[in-house]
């Protein structure tokens, strides 16, 4: 079988959307916004989700919280798994691949996990991904699912006068891996994203699914300001070598005031910044293992990564066009 058709790795019709989606008015519920969280990748950490909630009752003015997919992926815990969904549901949430298969009642055999990863990914972690996704499956109730079916797949916020187009893969796709910071690297994929950027007429995407944070700036033809990708790479795990915290995306009037902030830029008057999910090293990977014991699909995946993170470095995340 091709790998591009295997399971995992192809992207669905239905995940699509295209940017020119995002040439639309802001949500209301979005508008008029002093300060923006959005946090990708929490994959069900529920200590992770507590530290979010403190981090965010904090914030001073108009804020809104949130969370662009896959908030579930590590939750096999039904307990676990409805106590996430319940508080993610409460705020603004949008469906990653993860809960776009979870809600399917009848699968497509060729989504997988619905990943749709690309060809640097080995297939032992797609085979064992899609497995995950099965064994996620049996933690969920015929209305959790129901819930999560009814999630949208991207939405535009505004903060003062910047638009933001919230998605969860990239401005094509809701699996889509055109914000990583693989393809990002690469100079025959930037003029795509500027194009990305002309039709959605957004100044910023806020991003995750990749795994991996990259603040990326884009000069657009016939704009007198940069764009910037912001991808913030996973709430839920290690994004940096040593680093046990999590990371989500801060859009806001005002800078962030504490040792959390780990990556910081100013644009369009505001503050962009990855902002630190720190919680105890030890009793996440606890948690982890109660779910994931060693032997398990996750930890084959996963337990390395949380456990002394990726080789990755802060120094990797901001990108100025040159």
């Amino acid at each position: 079988m091709n790998p591009d058709t295997q399971a995992g790795r192809s992207c669905p019709l239905h995940y699509q959307y295209g940017p020119d989606v995002f040439n639309s008015a802001p949500d209301p519920v979005l508008s008029g916004l002093d300060t923006l969280y959005v946090v990708g990748g929490l994959y069900g950490n529920e200590l992770a989700l507590h530290e979010v909630l403190r981090l965010f009752e904090q914030e001073p003015g108009r804020k809104r919280l949130v969370f662009n997919g896959d908030f579930h992926w590590f939750d096999i815990d039904p307990a676990i798994f409805a106590r996430v969904q319940a508080v993610v549901l409460s705020h603004v949430a949008l469906r990653g691949n993860v809960e776009t298969e979870l809600a399917e009642d009848d699968p497509d055999p060729e989504a997988g996990c619905g990943c749709a990863y690309p060809d640097w990914v080995g297939q032992d972690v797609v085979s064992r991904s899609n497995r995950i996704l099965n064994q996620l499956r049996t933690a969920t109730t015929p209305e959790q699912r129901a819930q999560l079916a009814t999630l949208p797949m991207w939405r535009v916020a505004q903060v003062g006068d910047v638009r933001v187009g919230l998605v969860h893969g990239d401005a094509q796709s809701l699996a889509g891996w055109g914000f990583a910071q693989e393809h990002l690297r690469d100079p025959e994929h930037l003029p795509l994203v500027r194009r990305w950027f002309e039709r959605a007429q957004v100044d910023v995407f806020a991003s995750t699914h990749t795994c991996l944070p990259v603040f990326q700036q884009f000069s657009v033809p016939g704009r007198t300001r940069s764009a910037w990708v912001l991808n913030n790479g996973a709430a839920g795990m290690p994004n940096f070598q040593g680093d046990a915290a999590g990371l989500l995306t801060r859009i806001a009037t005002v800078p962030f005031e504490g040792p959390q902030r780990r990556c910081t830029l100013q644009a369009y008057g505001l503050h962009l910044e990855a902002i630190a999910i720190e919680t105890p090293a030890a009793s996440a990977q606890a948690r982890f293992l109660q779910q994931w014991p060693e032997g398990s699909d996750a930890h084959a995946s996963y337990f390395s990564r949380i456990a002394a993170g990726p080789a990755y470095r802060e120094a990797d995340v901001i990108r100025w066009e040159t």
